[in-house]
């Protein structure tokens, strides 16, 4: 059997600085260098969870919006903050910062204890133990 992790997942965005910037300032991570090819206008970074898990953002001039969470495919990414307490009071942080909160903290019927929250370009986060 092979051993598989994911490397990263990626993301459209409408602005990679202002994506950024959100990731750092509510989930610590770190922000890559800025990748830009100027023949195609397809820019990127990766943003580096201290786990070492990371999230490529990426930009392009012809990227449209569309009904993401009501469309087949990748609906949402669940980042682990270690401890119910944590998951009250970053939702709560995040709340008292303009963040969109879409559902607050709870048990799932499967068990899980998380909220959800919108990144700056409406893309649905779990946060969880």
């Amino acid at each position: 059997m092979i051993d598989i992790k994911i490397e990263h997942i990626a993301i459209w965005v409408k602005d990679l600085d202002v994506s950024a910037d959100f990731y750092a300032k509510f989930f610590g991570a770190k922000i890559g260098t800025l990748y830009r090819n100027p023949k195609t206008n397809f820019n990127s970074r990766f943003i580096t969870f201290d786990s070492g898990a990371r999230i490529e953002i990426m930009t392009h001039p012809d990227i449209t919006e569309n009904a993401a969470n009501n469309a087949f495919g990748y609906t949402h990414i669940a980042l682990s903050v270690g401890s119910a307490d944590e998951v009250d009071r970053l939702t709560k942080y995040l709340s008292e910062n303009d963040v969109t909160v879409l559902s607050q903290p709870r048990t799932t019927g499967d068990g899980y204890y998380e909220s959800k929250i919108a990144d700056p370009d409406g893309n649905e986060i779990e946060i969880t133990v």
